[in-house]
Protein backbone atom coordinates (compact mmCIF):
# COMPACT_ATOMS: atom_id res chain seq x y z
CA UNK A 1 0.00 0.00 0.00
CA UNK A 2 1.68 3.16 -1.19
CA UNK A 3 0.80 5.76 1.24
CA UNK A 4 1.11 9.27 -1.23
CA UNK A 5 1.70 13.05 -0.21
CA UNK A 6 -1.34 14.39 -2.60
CA UNK A 7 -3.77 12.13 -0.90
CA UNK A 8 -2.64 13.28 2.42
CA UNK A 9 -2.88 16.82 1.92
CA UNK A 10 -6.47 16.35 1.13
CA UNK A 11 -7.29 14.00 4.47
CA UNK A 12 -5.99 11.74 6.64
CA UNK A 13 -5.48 7.90 5.26
CA UNK A 14 -6.55 5.04 7.62
CA UNK A 15 -5.60 1.32 6.81
CA UNK A 16 -6.53 -2.30 7.58
CA UNK A 17 -4.10 -4.07 5.59
CA UNK A 18 -3.16 -7.69 6.06
CA UNK A 19 -0.48 -8.87 3.61
CA UNK A 20 0.33 -13.16 3.08
CA UNK A 21 2.92 -14.01 4.36
CA UNK A 22 5.46 -14.26 1.68
CA UNK A 23 4.51 -10.33 0.57
CA UNK A 24 7.09 -9.28 3.06
CA UNK A 25 10.81 -10.00 2.84
CA UNK A 26 11.78 -10.55 6.12
CA UNK A 27 15.32 -12.39 5.87
CA UNK A 28 16.57 -15.50 5.71
CA UNK A 29 16.09 -15.56 9.70
CA UNK A 30 12.82 -14.88 9.91
CA UNK A 31 9.53 -16.14 8.10
CA UNK A 32 6.27 -15.25 9.01
CA UNK A 33 3.85 -18.08 9.34
CA UNK A 34 0.70 -16.26 9.62
CA UNK A 35 -0.71 -13.09 7.31
CA UNK A 36 0.88 -9.47 8.85
CA UNK A 37 -2.21 -7.61 9.95
CA UNK A 38 -2.06 -4.09 10.46
CA UNK A 39 -4.21 -1.31 11.12
CA UNK A 40 -3.65 2.46 11.67
CA UNK A 41 -4.05 6.05 10.42
CA UNK A 42 -1.67 7.74 8.38
CA UNK A 43 -1.53 11.96 8.24
CA UNK A 44 0.53 14.73 7.22
CA UNK A 45 2.40 17.27 9.32
CA UNK A 46 3.75 20.43 8.10
CA UNK A 47 6.58 21.13 10.27
CA UNK A 48 8.19 24.63 9.74
CA UNK A 49 12.10 25.22 9.77
CA UNK A 50 13.13 28.80 9.61
CA UNK A 51 10.82 31.29 7.95
CA UNK A 52 10.47 29.75 4.40
CA UNK A 53 10.85 26.23 4.85
CA UNK A 54 8.09 23.60 5.78
CA UNK A 55 8.57 20.28 5.67
CA UNK A 56 5.92 17.54 4.79
CA UNK A 57 6.38 14.94 7.56
CA UNK A 58 4.47 11.81 7.55
CA UNK A 59 3.43 10.41 10.76
CA UNK A 60 2.06 6.87 10.75
CA UNK A 61 0.01 5.85 13.92
CA UNK A 62 -1.01 2.10 14.16
CA UNK A 63 -0.15 -1.95 15.22
CA UNK A 64 0.56 -4.95 13.57
CA UNK A 65 0.21 -8.42 14.71
CA UNK A 66 1.83 -12.00 13.51
CA UNK A 67 3.12 -15.28 14.07
CA UNK A 68 6.78 -15.89 13.04
CA UNK A 69 8.90 -18.76 12.68
CA UNK A 70 12.35 -18.34 14.06
CA UNK A 71 15.23 -20.89 14.51
CA UNK A 72 15.90 -20.97 18.32
CA UNK A 73 19.39 -19.66 19.13
CA UNK A 74 20.93 -23.06 20.55
CA UNK A 75 19.64 -26.31 18.61
CA UNK A 76 18.23 -24.57 15.72
CA UNK A 77 14.77 -26.08 15.78
CA UNK A 78 11.97 -23.79 14.30
CA UNK A 79 10.02 -21.85 17.43
CA UNK A 80 6.98 -19.83 16.52
CA UNK A 81 6.34 -16.54 18.31
CA UNK A 82 3.31 -14.22 18.10
CA UNK A 83 4.07 -10.77 17.59
CA UNK A 84 2.56 -7.41 17.43
CA UNK A 85 3.66 -4.34 18.61
CA UNK A 86 1.93 -0.44 18.30
CA UNK A 87 3.59 2.36 16.48
CA UNK A 88 3.91 6.32 16.18
CA UNK A 89 6.33 6.67 13.85
CA UNK A 90 7.79 10.30 11.86
CA UNK A 91 8.78 10.46 8.33
CA UNK A 92 10.76 13.30 7.30
CA UNK A 93 11.88 13.60 2.85
CA UNK A 94 15.05 12.30 2.58
CA UNK A 95 17.54 15.03 2.21
CA UNK A 96 15.92 17.33 4.40
CA UNK A 97 18.61 17.66 7.23
CA UNK A 98 21.14 17.33 5.33
CA UNK A 99 23.59 20.50 5.17
CA UNK A 100 22.92 20.76 8.76
CA UNK A 101 25.83 21.26 11.35
CA UNK A 102 27.18 18.64 13.36
CA UNK A 103 24.57 18.65 16.13
CA UNK A 104 23.65 16.80 19.14
CA UNK A 105 20.91 14.07 18.74
CA UNK A 106 18.13 13.86 20.51
CA UNK A 107 15.95 10.81 21.63
CA UNK A 108 12.75 12.45 19.89
CA UNK A 109 15.29 13.39 16.39
CA UNK A 110 16.49 9.99 17.06
CA UNK A 111 12.82 8.33 15.97
CA UNK A 112 12.30 10.35 13.08
CA UNK A 113 12.81 8.06 9.70
CA UNK A 114 12.87 9.16 5.84
CA UNK A 115 11.01 9.03 2.97
CA UNK A 116 12.25 8.98 -0.69
CA UNK A 117 9.57 10.97 -3.36
CA UNK A 118 5.84 11.57 -2.83
CA UNK A 119 5.43 9.04 -0.27
CA UNK A 120 6.50 5.73 1.30
CA UNK A 121 4.97 2.19 1.45
CA UNK A 122 3.42 0.56 4.87
CA UNK A 123 5.15 -2.68 3.76
CA UNK A 124 9.11 -0.96 4.09
CA UNK A 125 7.61 0.66 7.54
CA UNK A 126 5.89 -3.25 8.82
CA UNK A 127 9.41 -4.65 7.56
CA UNK A 128 11.26 -2.45 9.93
CA UNK A 129 8.58 -3.17 12.42
CA UNK A 130 8.39 -6.39 12.32
CA UNK A 131 11.94 -7.05 12.67
CA UNK A 132 12.77 -4.76 15.64
CA UNK A 133 10.03 -6.60 17.50
CA UNK A 134 11.87 -10.36 16.98
CA UNK A 135 13.70 -10.63 20.18
CA UNK A 136 17.48 -11.01 20.04
CA UNK A 137 17.56 -14.54 21.00
CA UNK A 138 14.92 -17.09 20.92
CA UNK A 139 14.98 -20.42 22.70
CA UNK A 140 12.91 -23.66 22.27
CA UNK A 141 12.76 -24.04 26.17
CA UNK A 142 14.78 -22.61 28.78
CA UNK A 143 16.26 -26.60 29.21
CA UNK A 144 17.40 -26.38 25.82
CA UNK A 145 20.70 -28.33 25.22
CA UNK A 146 21.71 -27.02 22.05
CA UNK A 147 24.07 -28.74 19.48
CA UNK A 148 27.33 -30.70 19.97
CA UNK A 149 30.20 -28.85 19.23
CA UNK A 150 31.76 -31.40 17.91
CA UNK A 151 28.96 -33.65 15.60
CA UNK A 152 26.55 -31.06 15.39
CA UNK A 153 23.89 -33.74 16.87
CA UNK A 154 20.59 -32.05 18.70
CA UNK A 155 21.45 -33.31 22.35
CA UNK A 156 17.93 -32.61 22.52
CA UNK A 157 16.83 -35.53 20.55
CA UNK A 158 19.59 -38.20 21.09
CA UNK A 159 22.91 -38.73 23.11
CA UNK A 160 26.23 -38.27 21.69
CA UNK A 161 29.63 -40.19 21.58
CA UNK A 162 31.78 -37.69 21.44
CA UNK A 163 34.92 -38.14 23.39
CA UNK A 164 35.58 -35.44 26.72
CA UNK A 165 36.41 -32.31 25.13
CA UNK A 166 40.38 -31.88 25.47
CA UNK A 167 40.91 -28.78 28.16
CA UNK A 168 42.19 -25.71 26.86
CA UNK A 169 45.67 -25.33 28.20
CA UNK A 170 45.10 -21.47 28.49
CA UNK A 171 42.48 -21.52 31.27
CA UNK A 172 44.54 -23.80 33.71
CA UNK A 173 45.84 -20.66 35.59
CA UNK A 174 42.01 -19.93 36.11
CA UNK A 175 41.53 -23.11 37.18
CA UNK A 176 44.20 -23.62 39.96
CA UNK A 177 43.00 -20.21 41.24
CA UNK A 178 39.51 -21.32 41.68
CA UNK A 179 40.75 -24.36 42.95
CA UNK A 180 42.68 -22.53 45.46
CA UNK A 181 39.53 -20.16 46.49
CA UNK A 182 37.35 -23.22 46.94
CA UNK A 183 39.63 -24.42 49.92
Amino acid sequence: MFISLQELELHEVDFNEEFQPDAIDLGNDVRARTPIRSQGRAELIEERHGKHNVLQDIRLVGDFSTSLELNCARCLDVVVRDIGKGFDLLYRPQGSDAGRDELTVTQAEADIGYYKGDGLMLEDVLREQVLLAVPIKVVCSEQCKGLCPRCGRNLNNEGCTCAEPIPDPRWTALKDIKKTLEQ
